[in-house]
């Protein structure tokens, strides 16, 4: 029998080595896709048969429910589902009304690539899932098809999309990564699309997660270069960050037809205000999305440590964090070094 769970009140602050707070909490469901993304799971690394984890070795939903309040009694105050493919994560929205449950959680979102929603979105919300982001990045079929590794219809996604609104989720995020000469003339299309519609679409600059997405410097197209694309078509004003660690930069456009926003990494790296840490599948937490590996929760776990030893080991771990390789990437890049793969810790 764990410990005594905290209570809101009894929640304590936890921060890094760099006074960064632990707020957010990504929590990876499973390590599969039905995508082979170029920028993530390429297809020519992650064949068909590729061996992925086992079902004994991911975390069950009671073991994430469990760490999740450890987390939320150290601090965190949002929890996000992604995986892999989150949604093919069997009974999932049972999985969200057991964290929506948990005392503390302000906010419980999931990344998806969209394909399933229409038969999950109206049980996800119904279990307490409060945000919707949905990876989109062409709305050109064959540019969207190759994107996707051949194993994916744009229309797909967009009939999830759908789903999602008539299931109640008005303000979907929508996130398109952006490659030199692949889908760069894709984003006034995807602008122009989601104007007017209440969605926030957030362009991203390809970054070098992992080792194995052939990752060039020469295919980033910096966030101020499609800044001033759009900004060309649709006066745009800037907007200011809701909160410590938004990771987007939004503006609005100046005739009120929503919003739009850029992540920028590469060309203007936010690592001081970085308050999220990963928890892969397979138990691992991970302090930085560019890791090279994660401290094992998972034994812990099954070795029958309470609640209050794997908080200790948590705030340990999170009090030691000093990462900030985005602020050192031309530096680092240059070290070899292995990180973790973006399927594997969910982005």
């Amino acid at each position: 029998m764990g410990a005594p769970l905290p209570t809101p009140l009894q929640i304590r602050t936890t921060v890094d080595a760099r006074d960064r707070p632990l707020r957010d909490l990504r929590i990876s469901v499973l390590d599969r896709c039905n995508f082979r993304c170029p920028y993530c799971m390429p297809a020519d690394q992650y064949p068909e048969h590729h061996p992925f984890l086992q079902r004994q070795d991911l975390l069950s939903f009671e073991e994430i429910e469990r760490l999740a309040r450890v987390f939320v009694g150290l601090g965190v105050r949002k929890l996000r589902l992604t995986g892999g493919e989150p949604l093919l994560r069997r009974d999932l929205p049972l999985l969200v009304g057991m964290l929506a449950a948990i005392p503390g959680v302000e906010d419980l979102a999931l990344t998806t690539n969209g394909v399933l929603l229409p038969r999950l979105a109206e049980s996800l919300r119904a279990a307490g899932l409060r945000r919707l982001t949905v990876s989109l990045d062409a709305l050109d079929p064959a540019i969207f098809r190759r994107l996707s590794g051949d194993r994916g219809e744009v229309a797909e996604v967009l009939a999830g999309i759908a789903a999602a609104e008539r299931a109640g989720f008005a303000a979907v995020k929508i996130n398109c990564v952006v490659m030199r000469d692949v889908n760069e003339d894709e984003v006034l299309s995807l602008a122009a699309h989601f104007r007017g519609s209440g969605h926030l679409v957030r362009f991203i600059e390809y970054m070098d997660v992992g080792t194995l997405n052939d990752w060039r410097a020469e295919r980033v197209v910096p966030s101020a270069e499609l800044l001033a694309r759009i900004a060309a078509r649709w006066p745009l004003r800037a907007v200011d960050a809701g909160y410590r660690g938004e990771v987007a930069q939004r503006h609005a456009y100046a005739d009120g037809a929503g919003e739009i926003g850029f992540i920028s990494s590469v060309s203007a790296p936010f690592c001081g205000d970085c308050t999220r840490a990963r928890l892969s599948a397979d138990g691992r937490l991970y302090t930085c999305l560019f890791a090279r590996d994660g401290f094992d929760l998972r034994k812990a776990l099954r070795g029958g440590d309470d609640d209050a030893a794997l908080a200790t080991l948590i705030a340990d771990r999170w009090s030691l964090r000093d990462d900030r390789y985005s602020e050192r990437r031309a530096e680092l890049r240059n070290t070899p070094r292995d990180r973790v793969e973006m399927y594997h810790v969910g982005g």
